[in-house]
């Protein structure tokens, strides 16, 4: 592990980002990631044509712990050939990604939000966001930096600064960053989400805020509001797909009716975190 001393941390740093050599040229035209089916764990083949995906859609997978979620997300994140143990393919616009592209650091297509997030470096919130966005190449660093930090405050249940350690952030405050990061700075078109109904976040305005910049989201949920906001989602049994299901009418008033009761429930929790009486 890397220690950085506090005389590098603010300043040089940030400067020595400048140094990196420009990103790899993602392909930021992607106009469809698509799913082949592969075989649940005994091997029986995935009842499904495919999966296909475009900018901006949502898919969400559902089933019980332990179900094979992750194993799909992992297939994606690996741009599967069928070499991986469910045998499923990725395509990118209709093409196998081939060679060293699949690792690649620089041209990843994918990108995670994991149910835990770990800083390694000891910085402020700000000049993270600044080595990141210098490491992008944005033309205006500071109006990028202000709109990645708005979004995630919009995100948290408790505001933080540009000053604010990274180190300091809670788990729910590290996650809004790194959504709102992802949105709005990450070239990633796609992007991996694990439970984010455990992140101490507005999950609803989160999903909006990706969907919002033209990412491919694909969600392992368990909480219904989430997996109502799909308009399909994959039902996962013995690590195969089961069943792919279309958001119904009735499902969407049932919808309705979950986020009225989610604000309610959202609006008393912000008066507990603010110390006052609930009734």
């Amino acid at each position: 592990m890397i220690q950085i001393e506090p005389a590098e941390r603010e300043q040089d740093v940030v400067q020595n980002v400048d140094a990196l050599d420009a990103p790899v040229p993602l392909p930021l035209s992607l106009r469809q990631l698509t799913i082949l089916p592969g075989h649940d764990k005994t091997g029986r083949a995935e009842q499904f044509a495919s999966i296909d995906l475009e900018p901006g859609d949502l898919i969400a997978l559902v089933g019980p712990t332990g179900a094979g979620k992750s194993r799909l997300l992992a297939d994606v994140e690996w741009l599967a050939r069928g070499d991986t143990p469910s045998g499923r393919q990725v395509l990118v616009d209709g093409v196998a990604v081939t060679g060293t592209s699949r690792y690649r650091a620089g041209s990843q297509l994918v990108a995670q939000l994991s149910q835990t997030m770990t800083f390694m470096v000891d910085l402020a919130v700000g000049a993270f966001l600044e080595m990141h966005a210098r490491s992008r190449r944005a033309t205006d660093i500071t109006a990028v930096v202000s709109k990645v930090l708005s979004a995630a405050n919009q995100l948290a249940g408790e505001p933080f600064s540009a000053e604010t350690a990274l180190s300091g952030l809670s788990g729910g405050q590290s996650r809004a960053l790194m959504i709102a990061d992802t949105a709005l700075l990450c070239r990633s078109p796609i992007v991996l989400v694990d439970e984010i109904e455990n992140a101490g976040i507005d999950r609803r305005r989160a999903l909006e805020l990706l969907l919002a910049n033209d990412k491919i989201v694909i969600m392992a949920t368990h909480d219904p509001l989430l997996a109502l906001q799909a308009r399909r989602r994959l039902v996962i049994r013995n690590g195969g797909v089961a069943a792919v299901l279309e958001r119904n009418a009735e499902e969407l008033r049932l919808l309705a009716e979950l986020e009225a009761t989610d604000a309610r429930v959202q609006s008393v929790r912000d008066l507990l975190r603010q110390g006052l009486s609930l009734c």
